[in-house]
């Protein structure tokens, strides 16, 4: 037996477009995040090799002018050996990733590569960039 009654109204709220409006946020975000990352403006050298992982340690970079960044932050040579312990001692690194501008004096590289060295991180990667096609 039915009542007559009349059919009272959905107070609830459709979530479904809110939920898309997320989730194209989410995906334009995860794709701007990496363009964000600012640094240096190097120009690597050519060369054919694997890419690497993304379990990088530390990123040394050498730019045109010979000023020297850890992980974007601006280092003076003399104080790199320094630096280079205490991070080696704090986060267990093992490992160094250094690009160095196509301009640089190999001399230079050289050097900031035995300073590396000297503070006990013996494995150094040297980051370059695949050749462009011609």
């Amino acid at each position: 037996m039915q009542t007559n009654k009349p059919r009272s109204l959905m107070a609830e709220i459709n979530v479904t477009p809110f939920v898309d409006v997320m989730l194209v946020l989410l995906i334009i975000f995860m794709v701007s995040a990496p363009m964000m990352k600012e640094g240096m403006k190097v120009e690597l050298p050519e060369a054919e090799a694997r890419a690497l992982g993304e379990s990088q340690d530390l990123i040394i970079t050498i730019g045109q002018d010979r000023a020297i960044d850890i992980n974007g932050s601006r280092v003076e040579i003399e104080r790199l050996g320094l630096i280079l312990g205490q991070v080696k001692q704090e986060r267990n690194v093992d490992a160094v990733y250094l690009q160095a501008d196509k301009r640089i004096p190999y001399g230079y590289v050289v050097q900031v590569m035995s300073l590396i060295r000297s503070t006990g991180l013996t494995k150094i990667g040297l980051v370059t960039q695949p050749p462009m096609s011609r």
